[in-house]
């Protein structure tokens, strides 16, 4: 099977919605922060690993104890994967903080920064011309 491959697609898709339904519903921790989301799924081909990219809104110290908080529910996590996705092999389960979203706002909010900038320099001009 290639990496990929439609089946693979369809496998990555399935356990990303499940990742994210388990960490949403089934996981108590009080460290894993409200607003997790599962960004993107990596499953191998022969089934046997899995990495996980989590994205969490909040402070560095939100993800660094949802991170901790995965890492040690990740037993249960396959193990609620198991019961709910039906595969010859459970991937082990390896989350990575995925800091696109948080990296997406920043840049966003620099470029309106900077329009903003350009925009309140071309209003100052026009009306340096209309007094003239």
């Amino acid at each position: 099977m290639r990496k990929n491959s439609i089946k693979n697609t369809r496998i990555n898709g399935e356990v990303q919605k499940e990742l994210s339904n388990i960490i949403r519903s089934e996981i108590k921790d009080p460290r894993i922060h409200p607003m997790t989301s599962v960004v993107a799924v990596e499953v191998t081909p022969d089934l046997k690993y899995c990495k996980a990219y989590i994205s969490v809104l909040g402070d560095e110290q939100a993800q660094k104890d949802t991170m901790a908080g995965l890492k040690n529910a990740a037993p249960f996590v396959r193990h609620m994967l198991a019961k709910t996705v039906n595969l010859r092999v459970t991937p082990e389960i390896k989350f990575i903080l995925d800091q696109s979203i948080e990296y997406g706002v920043h840049m966003t909010n620099l470029i309106n920064e900077v329009t903003k900038d350009l925009t309140d320099q071309a209003e100052e001009e026009e009306t340096l011309e209309d007094e003239e």
